[in-house]
């Protein structure tokens, strides 16, 4: 068997050693290391859960990337329409990373009712959209059918139900500006009627405070648009696609009158703040390992003081100072290997039981989310895991070079 090997088994299956003076150091350490993993792998799953939630949010109720008219840019309502055709869609869908395009328009308006009334944007969808990524947010009723002949059914957000005092069923009387009347002074109105069938719940304040869903054939009327105008086209992007090298290929193939933006770009405020838990979890990370690495040297020099007289005796019988300082990595190397095992252990037990139970609730107002969603991508706790282990063996290597100043004589005497 391996000398190094050998010792080391010897040492942490002595009776004598659970007793000894490093005993407790050596748990301390173990308990440091566990609970630096631990808080390393929820800072890690919270600071990714929450920018990927926000991501899929963002993009299943605005798309990854919107292609808009130059003469819109900044609106919230779609003035100026173009003209998508089937070949132009066939186009932009082969674009490597486009997982699916649906036609949009927005129209601004105002709901009154006998009580009350309320500003909103009418989003028009047509048979294409992709209810799928949206069916999370649908807390009552159902989705509007936009592929049967042309209904008047609508879906609210939850806050505008509960400004209003609206349920499922009911009738709104909706009003809206008429885009081809230039009469400035005294600009005419058109009214629709619209029945509530379903109601949504985003989380993204500003949206749920004015943005409802229709079918798209009622904002072409409104406007006097044909069936193959519309505001805007959203792109669906595929997982892992470069959004930004996807919004500059759509600009090139689009028509000339017509913009690409990026979910970025169009939520500036939202990704740069998002992009600050970047910074949060390489500073939480750096500062676990530290103090890990401190446990660990500290729990080394201890070791290598209480042995002081085995290493005189293995110094006079010859061993070298390389094989006696492996003989403590691989002790220590044992002790952040059980760290590591009850932190792995406890992290991911709490990443299970949130992603599970969703115990810790958020403001949505200020989070967009109401539960603090947890991802945990495999690649990034091997990555933890490994670079916990390399780091604290890697510091380790300076403390064990003590092993080399101390003299076989002075071992020897030694009474600790």
């Amino acid at each position: 068997m391996n000398f190094e090997w050998f010792t080391v088994r010897r040492i942490l299956s002595s009776e004598k050693n659970k007793g000894s003076v490093s005993a407790p150091i050596i748990k301390i350490a173990i308990a440091a290391i566990a609970a630096g993993m631990t808080i390393m792998i929820l800072s890690v799953a919270t600071g990714v859960g929450l920018q990927q939630k926000i991501r899929q949010k963002v993009e299943s109720f605005n798309g990854a990337v919107t292609l808009v008219h130059l003469e819109n840019q900044g609106q919230i309502e779609d003035l100026v329409p173009w003209q998508c055709t089937e070949e132009t869609k066939a186009l932009l869908s082969e674009v490597n990373g486009v997982g699916h395009i649906q036609g949009t328009a927005h129209k601004a308006g105002l709901i009154l009712t006998e009580e009350d009334f309320e500003g909103i944007v009418l989003k028009g969808v047509g048979a294409d959209y992709h209810w799928d990524r949206l069916s999370e947010f649908l807390i009552q009723g159902q989705f509007i059918d936009t592929e049967a002949v042309l209904n008047n059914q609508m879906i609210i957000s939850e806050t505008i139900a509960q400004r209003l005092g609206l349920t499922l069923g009911a009738t709104l009387n909706t009003y809206f500006l008429d885009q081809q009347d230039t009469d400035e002074i005294s600009p005419k109105t058109r009214a629709r009627g619209f029945t509530v069938v379903g109601i949504y719940d985003s989380g993204f304040d500003d949206f749920d405070r004015q943005m409802v869903f229709v079918d798209l054939r009622h904002i072409q009327r409104l406007n006097r648009w044909d069936s193959q105008e519309i505001g805007r086209l959203e792109v669906l992007a595929h997982d892992h696609a470069d959004i930004d090298a996807l919004t500059r290929e759509l600009y090139d193939l689009a028509p000339v009158t017509v913009d690409a933006m990026s979910m970025y770009a169009s939520f500036y405020n939202i990704f740069e703040w998002l992009s600050l838990f970047d910074f949060n979890i390489y500073l939480i990370i750096f500062i676990m390992i530290l103090v890990a690495t401190i446990n660990m040297v500290t729990a080394l020099i201890v070791l290598i003081l209480e042995r002081t007289r085995m290493i005189g005796i293995f110094q006079v019988m010859g061993a070298g100072n390389w094989r006696l300082q492996k003989i403590f990595l691989l002790q220590a190397a044992y002790i952040v290997l059980w760290g590591l095992f009850w932190g792995n252990l406890l992290g991911l037990g709490c990443v299970w039981i949130q992603d599970a139970w969703q115990l810790i609730e958020l403001d949505p107002k200020t989070y967009y989310v109401h539960s603090a969603p947890v991802s945990l991508p495999i690649e990034a706790w091997g990555l933890l895991n490994l670079s916990t282990f390399v780091l604290c063996l890697l510091f380790l290597l300076i403390p064990s070079y003590l092993v080399a100043q101390i003299s076989p004589v002075r071992a020897l005497r030694f009474d600790g």
